[in-house]
């Protein structure tokens, strides 16, 4: 049995905002894929729980006038696998959901919770780092959209305040139009296993130069992130052999990978310059074949 000490259902999302607001000790629930493993293992934070699913403001996937892709917080990784959508506009998050654990998390696992965990190995942090994601997020004080950037704080902490519910994500034309996006994630056992390295880069070329790369990695430092060094060290230049050298090592130095009982940080090290030039190569030639 799971030491759940109160379950309340929220019904709407003004209903979830108040019932968090009410008692800051509570946690949201869903999908279940993480917090069902915390209560198993008997973490005592997670026994007060509100439940938020089947809150239609929270679910599908839908194109908006201006062009921007609106992916609810409840959006299963199943379902971003199935959008036709997400494969049209932005298929990078499509690879990433598909990297997920097995069939059965897959269909639970929400991309909310995915990122409302704080967790430094969330498969759709690098790509949705990369496709330059919004967050709407309703609380107390309203309705209010804040980037991706900046959201992590550290291992398991996100920029949540008591009462808030992260409602959906926003990918506007500028995140995803003109590029080449490709995603990467090595785990000793595949699927199967958390990410010891997990890397998404974009890219849009101008004939053949990069205009703009942008790079991402999760388990890689306390939280995801992008790395300018090696964005930078791409950008108005062809993508020759030397320029894929120069932004491998402007990764290693963005990051800080940490020895851990998964891999030693001389061995993440070696997996950011590695995937670095070849994700970046990856996304370059969908680039290509995007403005062909």
């Amino acid at each position: 049995m799971f030491a759940i000490d109160r379950y309340r259902k929220a019904e709407s999302l003004e209903d979830a905002v108040r019932l968090l607001s009410e008692d800051p000790d509570a946690r949201p629930v869903a999908g279940g894929t993480d917090v069902l493993v915390r209560l198993r293992h008997g973490d005592p934070g997670y026994g007060n729980l509100v439940d938020i699913r089947g809150i239609p403001a929270l679910q599908g996937v839908a194109g908006q006038r201006d062009g921007t892709v609106r992916i609810g917080a409840l959006v299963t990784f199943g379902e971003l696998m199935d959008s036709e959508l997400v494969a049209d506009r932005v298929p990078v998050l499509a690879e990433a959901a598909a990297t997920v654990g097995g069939p059965q998390v897959r269909n639970m696992g929400t991309i909310g919770g995915n990122i409302c965990n704080g967790a430094v190995s969330a498969d759709t942090a690098a790509p949705l780092l990369v496709l330059e994601a919004r967050l709407e997020i309703h609380g107390t004080g309203g309705r209010r959209v804040v980037p991706l950037a900046g959201f992590h704080l550290g291992p398991g902490r996100v920029a949540l305040e008591p009462g808030d519910v992260l409602a959906a994500f926003l990918i506007g034309p500028a995140g995803y139009r003109g590029l080449g996006a490709a995603y990467h994630k090595y785990a000793m056992r595949g699927a199967m296993d958390i990410a010891t390295i997990g890397c998404a880069a974009g890219v849009r070329l101008e004939g053949d130069v990069v205009a703009e790369l942008r790079l991402a990695f999760t388990v890689a430092a306390p939280t995801p992130v992008r790395c300018p060094t090696a964005e930078a060290a791409a950008q108005g230049r062809a993508l020759t052999d030397e320029t894929l050298d120069a932004v491998a090592e402007g990764a290693a130095a963005d990051v800080s990978p940490r020895t851990s009982w998964r891999a030693p940080k001389d061995l993440r090290l070696h997996l950011v310059r590695t995937l670095a030039r070849r994700v970046v190569r990856q996304a370059a030639e969908r680039a290509g074949r995007r403005s062909s």
